[in-house]
Protein backbone atom coordinates (compact mmCIF):
# COMPACT_ATOMS: atom_id res chain seq x y z
CA UNK A 1 0.00 0.00 0.00
CA UNK A 2 0.99 3.49 -0.37
CA UNK A 3 2.67 5.45 2.78
CA UNK A 4 -0.08 8.12 4.43
CA UNK A 5 1.08 11.53 3.26
CA UNK A 6 2.59 13.53 5.75
CA UNK A 7 0.86 16.76 6.71
CA UNK A 8 3.48 19.38 5.63
CA UNK A 9 5.25 21.30 8.84
CA UNK A 10 4.54 24.23 10.38
CA UNK A 11 7.51 26.65 11.16
CA UNK A 12 7.08 25.56 15.00
CA UNK A 13 7.31 22.07 14.00
CA UNK A 14 9.98 22.63 11.67
CA UNK A 15 11.62 24.20 14.32
CA UNK A 16 11.29 21.48 16.94
CA UNK A 17 12.68 19.36 14.35
CA UNK A 18 15.53 21.23 13.86
CA UNK A 19 16.28 21.79 17.63
CA UNK A 20 16.40 18.09 17.90
CA UNK A 21 18.49 17.17 14.70
CA UNK A 22 20.78 19.96 16.78
CA UNK A 23 20.51 17.82 19.71
CA UNK A 24 21.57 14.91 17.93
CA UNK A 25 24.07 16.02 15.90
CA UNK A 26 25.99 17.16 19.22
CA UNK A 27 25.43 14.26 21.03
CA UNK A 28 27.01 12.77 17.90
CA UNK A 29 29.55 15.17 17.74
CA UNK A 30 30.60 14.83 21.41
CA UNK A 31 30.60 10.91 21.72
CA UNK A 32 32.89 11.10 18.26
CA UNK A 33 34.98 13.52 20.00
CA UNK A 34 35.35 11.52 23.07
CA UNK A 35 36.36 8.12 21.42
CA UNK A 36 38.67 10.10 19.31
CA UNK A 37 40.44 11.81 22.20
CA UNK A 38 40.27 8.21 23.54
CA UNK A 39 42.40 6.84 20.36
CA UNK A 40 44.84 9.45 19.81
CA UNK A 41 45.57 9.11 23.72
CA UNK A 42 45.88 5.19 22.86
CA UNK A 43 48.16 5.96 19.75
CA UNK A 44 50.10 8.63 21.56
CA UNK A 45 50.80 6.38 25.02
CA UNK A 46 51.71 3.65 22.33
CA UNK A 47 53.89 5.53 20.64
CA UNK A 48 55.53 7.07 23.69
CA UNK A 49 56.20 3.06 24.93
CA UNK A 50 57.53 2.22 21.68
CA UNK A 51 60.05 5.00 21.15
CA UNK A 52 61.03 4.74 25.43
CA UNK A 53 61.97 1.05 24.75
CA UNK A 54 63.50 2.38 21.49
CA UNK A 55 65.97 4.54 22.79
CA UNK A 56 67.07 1.72 25.42
CA UNK A 57 67.92 -0.41 22.85
CA UNK A 58 71.78 -1.13 22.53
CA UNK A 59 71.78 -2.55 19.16
CA UNK A 60 74.83 -5.17 18.29
CA UNK A 61 78.23 -4.41 17.05
CA UNK A 62 78.21 -5.69 13.24
CA UNK A 63 79.71 -9.13 12.47
CA UNK A 64 80.57 -6.89 9.44
CA UNK A 65 81.23 -3.30 9.58
CA UNK A 66 81.04 -0.96 6.86
CA UNK A 67 84.49 0.28 5.32
CA UNK A 68 85.22 3.61 6.60
CA UNK A 69 83.88 6.35 4.87
CA UNK A 70 86.94 8.52 3.46
CA UNK A 71 87.25 12.21 4.90
CA UNK A 72 87.05 12.97 0.61
CA UNK A 73 83.58 11.74 0.60
CA UNK A 74 82.49 15.60 2.17
CA UNK A 75 83.96 18.45 -0.16
CA UNK A 76 83.38 20.72 2.41
CA UNK A 77 81.51 23.19 0.08
CA UNK A 78 78.77 25.54 2.05
CA UNK A 79 75.46 24.80 1.16
CA UNK A 80 76.34 21.08 0.05
CA UNK A 81 73.95 18.08 1.27
CA UNK A 82 76.36 15.85 3.39
CA UNK A 83 77.17 13.07 2.48
CA UNK A 84 75.61 10.66 5.59
CA UNK A 85 72.34 12.35 5.43
CA UNK A 86 70.78 12.86 9.47
CA UNK A 87 68.26 10.23 10.53
CA UNK A 88 66.19 13.94 11.57
CA UNK A 89 66.49 15.08 7.70
CA UNK A 90 66.01 11.67 5.49
CA UNK A 91 62.84 12.04 3.31
CA UNK A 92 59.88 10.37 4.46
CA UNK A 93 57.29 8.65 2.08
CA UNK A 94 55.03 6.34 2.95
CA UNK A 95 51.27 5.78 3.22
CA UNK A 96 50.32 6.26 7.19
CA UNK A 97 48.78 8.28 8.35
CA UNK A 98 49.48 7.71 11.67
CA UNK A 99 53.02 6.52 12.35
CA UNK A 100 53.01 2.60 13.21
CA UNK A 101 54.18 1.97 16.92
CA UNK A 102 55.36 -1.60 16.68
CA UNK A 103 55.99 -3.37 20.08
CA UNK A 104 59.78 -4.97 19.17
CA UNK A 105 58.89 -8.13 21.49
CA UNK A 106 56.12 -9.21 19.87
CA UNK A 107 56.85 -8.32 16.03
CA UNK A 108 57.68 -10.93 13.78
CA UNK A 109 58.35 -11.39 10.82
CA UNK A 110 57.06 -14.49 8.59
CA UNK A 111 58.12 -15.61 5.08
CA UNK A 112 55.14 -17.33 2.88
CA UNK A 113 54.38 -18.21 -0.61
CA UNK A 114 56.30 -19.93 -2.82
CA UNK A 115 58.64 -21.69 -0.88
CA UNK A 116 59.62 -25.26 0.38
CA UNK A 117 59.48 -24.00 3.73
CA UNK A 118 57.68 -21.20 5.32
CA UNK A 119 60.38 -19.69 7.89
CA UNK A 120 59.62 -17.03 10.98
CA UNK A 121 62.02 -15.13 13.22
CA UNK A 122 61.60 -12.78 16.08
CA UNK A 123 63.32 -9.25 16.98
CA UNK A 124 65.72 -11.01 19.32
CA UNK A 125 66.04 -13.50 16.71
CA UNK A 126 67.11 -11.51 14.07
CA UNK A 127 69.31 -9.45 16.43
CA UNK A 128 71.09 -12.71 17.47
CA UNK A 129 72.14 -13.22 13.65
CA UNK A 130 75.81 -11.61 12.20
CA UNK A 131 74.74 -8.65 10.83
CA UNK A 132 75.67 -6.53 8.36
CA UNK A 133 76.49 -2.51 7.68
CA UNK A 134 76.06 -1.21 4.53
CA UNK A 135 76.26 2.75 3.54
CA UNK A 136 73.33 2.75 0.60
CA UNK A 137 71.64 5.11 -0.82
CA UNK A 138 67.26 5.50 -1.39
CA UNK A 139 65.59 7.33 -3.03
CA UNK A 140 61.48 8.04 -3.87
CA UNK A 141 60.18 7.44 -7.42
CA UNK A 142 58.55 10.83 -6.90
CA UNK A 143 61.93 12.37 -6.53
CA UNK A 144 61.41 15.64 -9.20
CA UNK A 145 65.07 16.18 -11.69
CA UNK A 146 66.63 18.52 -8.88
CA UNK A 147 64.18 17.26 -5.76
CA UNK A 148 65.26 16.05 -2.38
CA UNK A 149 63.24 12.79 -1.81
CA UNK A 150 66.66 11.28 -1.50
CA UNK A 151 68.92 10.33 1.39
CA UNK A 152 72.58 8.58 2.33
CA UNK A 153 72.57 6.42 5.58
CA UNK A 154 74.55 3.76 7.22
CA UNK A 155 72.20 0.60 7.21
CA UNK A 156 72.68 -1.94 9.55
CA UNK A 157 70.90 -5.21 8.96
CA UNK A 158 71.13 -9.21 7.97
CA UNK A 159 70.89 -10.07 4.45
CA UNK A 160 67.37 -11.08 3.21
CA UNK A 161 69.16 -13.61 0.94
CA UNK A 162 70.59 -15.14 3.64
CA UNK A 163 66.68 -15.85 4.99
CA UNK A 164 64.98 -16.72 1.61
CA UNK A 165 67.88 -19.62 1.43
CA UNK A 166 65.89 -20.90 4.55
CA UNK A 167 62.60 -21.03 2.96
CA UNK A 168 63.98 -22.11 -0.04
CA UNK A 169 61.73 -20.37 -2.73
CA UNK A 170 60.41 -22.52 -5.71
CA UNK A 171 62.21 -22.24 -9.13
CA UNK A 172 59.09 -21.01 -10.86
CA UNK A 173 58.38 -17.26 -7.74
CA UNK A 174 60.46 -14.21 -9.89
CA UNK A 175 58.95 -11.58 -7.04
CA UNK A 176 58.94 -10.94 -2.96
CA UNK A 177 55.54 -8.99 -2.02
CA UNK A 178 56.66 -7.19 1.31
CA UNK A 179 53.51 -5.82 3.80
CA UNK A 180 54.31 -3.77 6.30
CA UNK A 181 52.72 -3.32 9.81
CA UNK A 182 49.69 -1.09 8.17
CA UNK A 183 48.58 -3.57 5.39
CA UNK A 184 51.41 -1.69 2.52
CA UNK A 185 52.59 -3.84 -0.19
CA UNK A 186 55.72 -3.73 -2.20
CA UNK A 187 56.95 -5.83 -5.13
CA UNK A 188 60.00 -6.37 -5.30
CA UNK A 189 61.73 -8.89 -8.00
CA UNK A 190 63.04 -11.98 -6.41
CA UNK A 191 66.91 -11.90 -8.17
CA UNK A 192 67.22 -8.29 -6.49
CA UNK A 193 67.07 -10.06 -3.53
CA UNK A 194 69.23 -13.29 -3.78
CA UNK A 195 71.71 -11.67 -5.66
CA UNK A 196 74.93 -11.70 -3.37
CA UNK A 197 76.65 -8.67 -5.07
CA UNK A 198 73.46 -6.42 -3.65
CA UNK A 199 73.09 -5.76 -0.35
CA UNK A 200 69.97 -5.80 0.47
CA UNK A 201 68.68 -6.27 4.21
CA UNK A 202 66.36 -5.93 7.03
CA UNK A 203 67.70 -2.94 8.60
CA UNK A 204 67.50 -2.74 12.32
CA UNK A 205 70.12 0.53 12.28
CA UNK A 206 70.55 3.77 10.86
CA UNK A 207 73.28 6.09 10.92
CA UNK A 208 74.68 3.68 14.41
CA UNK A 209 71.18 3.98 16.15
CA UNK A 210 68.03 2.18 16.28
CA UNK A 211 65.78 3.13 13.35
CA UNK A 212 63.42 6.04 14.07
CA UNK A 213 59.54 4.96 14.26
CA UNK A 214 59.39 6.73 11.42
CA UNK A 215 61.57 5.32 9.08
CA UNK A 216 60.40 1.62 9.85
CA UNK A 217 61.39 0.62 13.52
CA UNK A 218 61.62 -2.27 14.64
CA UNK A 219 62.69 -3.49 11.41
CA UNK A 220 62.51 -2.16 7.12
CA UNK A 221 63.57 -3.39 3.88
CA UNK A 222 66.66 -1.39 2.62
CA UNK A 223 67.69 -2.50 -1.23
CA UNK A 224 70.09 -1.05 -3.48
CA UNK A 225 69.35 0.16 -7.13
CA UNK A 226 65.58 0.32 -6.86
CA UNK A 227 62.84 3.03 -5.76
CA UNK A 228 61.39 2.50 -2.41
CA UNK A 229 57.80 1.95 -3.71
CA UNK A 230 59.46 -1.27 -5.07
CA UNK A 231 61.45 -2.23 -2.06
CA UNK A 232 61.84 0.19 0.90
CA UNK A 233 58.98 -1.19 3.09
CA UNK A 234 58.93 -0.31 6.86
CA UNK A 235 57.68 -2.18 9.60
CA UNK A 236 57.87 -4.92 7.42
CA UNK A 237 56.38 -8.16 8.57
CA UNK A 238 56.05 -10.38 5.98
CA UNK A 239 58.04 -11.49 2.81
CA UNK A 240 55.58 -13.25 0.21
CA UNK A 241 57.69 -15.08 -2.25
CA UNK A 242 55.62 -15.25 -5.43
CA UNK A 243 55.16 -13.94 -8.94
CA UNK A 244 54.20 -10.58 -10.54
CA UNK A 245 51.50 -12.62 -12.80
CA UNK A 246 49.72 -13.57 -9.23
CA UNK A 247 49.99 -10.69 -7.18
CA UNK A 248 50.11 -6.96 -7.75
CA UNK A 249 51.46 -3.99 -5.32
CA UNK A 250 50.10 -1.10 -3.50
CA UNK A 251 51.60 1.51 -6.13
CA UNK A 252 51.15 -1.20 -8.83
CA UNK A 253 47.69 -1.36 -8.92
CA UNK A 254 47.77 3.05 -9.16
CA UNK A 255 49.43 2.57 -12.43
CA UNK A 256 53.41 3.12 -11.28
CA UNK A 257 55.32 0.19 -13.05
CA UNK A 258 56.37 -2.96 -11.32
CA UNK A 259 60.01 -3.23 -11.16
CA UNK A 260 61.39 0.48 -10.30
CA UNK A 261 65.28 0.39 -11.46
CA UNK A 262 66.79 3.73 -10.07
CA UNK A 263 67.69 5.93 -12.87
CA UNK A 264 70.83 7.85 -12.88
CA UNK A 265 70.35 11.73 -11.75
CA UNK A 266 72.14 14.49 -10.18
CA UNK A 267 71.20 18.02 -9.23
CA UNK A 268 72.38 21.27 -7.77
CA UNK A 269 72.66 22.06 -4.48
CA UNK A 270 74.55 25.45 -4.55
CA UNK A 271 73.44 28.05 -5.65
CA UNK A 272 70.08 27.73 -5.44
CA UNK A 273 68.16 28.86 -8.73
CA UNK A 274 67.12 32.50 -8.42
CA UNK A 275 70.34 33.32 -6.14
CA UNK A 276 72.67 36.35 -6.90
CA UNK A 277 76.29 35.65 -6.48
CA UNK A 278 79.19 37.84 -6.39
CA UNK A 279 81.49 37.80 -9.89
CA UNK A 280 84.36 35.66 -9.94
CA UNK A 281 85.24 32.33 -8.79
CA UNK A 282 82.15 30.53 -7.17
CA UNK A 283 81.52 26.66 -6.39
CA UNK A 284 78.64 24.72 -8.62
CA UNK A 285 78.03 21.58 -6.31
CA UNK A 286 75.47 18.95 -6.23
CA UNK A 287 74.87 15.04 -5.82
CA UNK A 288 74.86 12.63 -8.06
CA UNK A 289 73.58 9.20 -7.93
CA UNK A 290 73.38 5.96 -9.93
CA UNK A 291 72.87 3.03 -7.57
CA UNK A 292 73.44 -0.23 -8.01
CA UNK A 293 75.95 0.82 -11.04
CA UNK A 294 78.00 3.89 -9.27
CA UNK A 295 78.90 6.96 -11.13
CA UNK A 296 81.89 7.72 -13.17
CA UNK A 297 81.82 11.25 -14.24
CA UNK A 298 79.85 14.49 -13.47
CA UNK A 299 79.42 17.58 -16.23
CA UNK A 300 78.28 21.17 -15.76
CA UNK A 301 77.79 23.74 -18.46
CA UNK A 302 76.74 27.12 -18.65
CA UNK A 303 74.36 29.17 -20.88
CA UNK A 304 74.55 25.49 -23.38
CA UNK A 305 78.00 25.71 -23.89
CA UNK A 306 80.71 23.46 -23.38
CA UNK A 307 79.97 20.67 -20.95
CA UNK A 308 82.90 20.71 -18.18
CA UNK A 309 83.69 17.86 -15.95
CA UNK A 310 83.13 18.42 -12.22
CA UNK A 311 85.17 17.00 -9.53
CA UNK A 312 84.23 14.12 -7.62
CA UNK A 313 84.24 13.48 -4.01
CA UNK A 314 85.11 9.89 -2.91
CA UNK A 315 81.93 7.14 -2.85
CA UNK A 316 81.69 4.11 -1.06
CA UNK A 317 80.80 1.47 -3.44
CA UNK A 318 78.13 1.76 -6.44
CA UNK A 319 75.25 2.11 -4.10
CA UNK A 320 75.92 5.79 -2.55
CA UNK A 321 75.44 9.25 -4.46
CA UNK A 322 78.41 11.41 -4.90
CA UNK A 323 78.85 14.87 -3.70
CA UNK A 324 80.71 16.93 -6.88
CA UNK A 325 81.93 20.63 -7.53
CA UNK A 326 82.95 22.84 -10.18
CA UNK A 327 84.51 26.42 -9.75
CA UNK A 328 82.71 28.37 -12.19
CA UNK A 329 84.25 32.07 -13.00
CA UNK A 330 81.46 33.50 -12.62
CA UNK A 331 80.93 36.98 -14.80
CA UNK A 332 77.69 39.71 -14.76
CA UNK A 333 74.64 38.83 -15.67
CA UNK A 334 72.20 36.00 -15.66
CA UNK A 335 73.07 32.60 -16.51
CA UNK A 336 71.78 29.52 -17.35
CA UNK A 337 73.43 26.27 -15.61
CA UNK A 338 72.82 22.20 -15.90
CA UNK A 339 74.48 19.40 -14.72
CA UNK A 340 74.45 15.68 -16.01
CA UNK A 341 76.08 12.64 -14.70
CA UNK A 342 77.18 9.61 -16.61
CA UNK A 343 77.77 5.61 -14.68
CA UNK A 344 80.37 3.72 -14.68
CA UNK A 345 78.68 1.60 -17.65
CA UNK A 346 79.43 4.62 -19.78
CA UNK A 347 75.42 5.75 -20.04
CA UNK A 348 74.92 9.32 -19.54
CA UNK A 349 71.74 9.98 -18.34
CA UNK A 350 69.12 11.42 -20.47
CA UNK A 351 68.37 15.34 -21.38
CA UNK A 352 64.47 14.09 -21.94
CA UNK A 353 62.14 15.61 -19.64
CA UNK A 354 59.48 13.22 -17.94
CA UNK A 355 57.54 13.37 -14.90
CA UNK A 356 58.00 11.21 -11.88
CA UNK A 357 54.96 8.75 -12.98
CA UNK A 358 55.41 5.79 -14.53
CA UNK A 359 58.64 5.00 -13.40
CA UNK A 360 60.74 7.92 -12.18
CA UNK A 361 61.25 11.40 -13.39
CA UNK A 362 64.22 11.92 -15.70
CA UNK A 363 66.07 15.27 -17.55
CA UNK A 364 68.66 17.58 -16.79
CA UNK A 365 68.80 19.88 -13.41
CA UNK A 366 68.79 23.30 -15.03
CA UNK A 367 69.15 26.93 -12.40
CA UNK A 368 69.11 29.91 -13.09
CA UNK A 369 71.67 32.36 -11.45
CA UNK A 370 71.96 36.42 -11.51
CA UNK A 371 75.80 37.64 -11.21
CA UNK A 372 76.64 41.15 -9.84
Amino acid sequence: TRPAARAPLTPGAAARVERRTFLLMTVVAGVTSVVAGSVARGLNAAAARVDDFRRTLVLPRAATPAAAIPASAELGVPGLAPFLTPADDFYRIDTALQVPSVDAASWKLRITGMVEEEVEITFAELLALPLEEHVTTLTCVSNEVGGDLIGNALWLGYPIRLLLERARPTADADMVLSTSQDGWTASTPLEALTDPDRASILAVGMNGEPLPQQHGFPVRMVVPGLYGYVSATKWVTELKVTTFAEDVAYWSTRGWTERGPIKTGSRIDTPRSGARVDAGRTAIAGMAWAQHTGIEKVEVRVDEGDWVEATLGDGVGTDTWRQWSYAWDATSGSHSVEVRATDTTGATQTSDEAPPAPDGATGWHRISVGVG
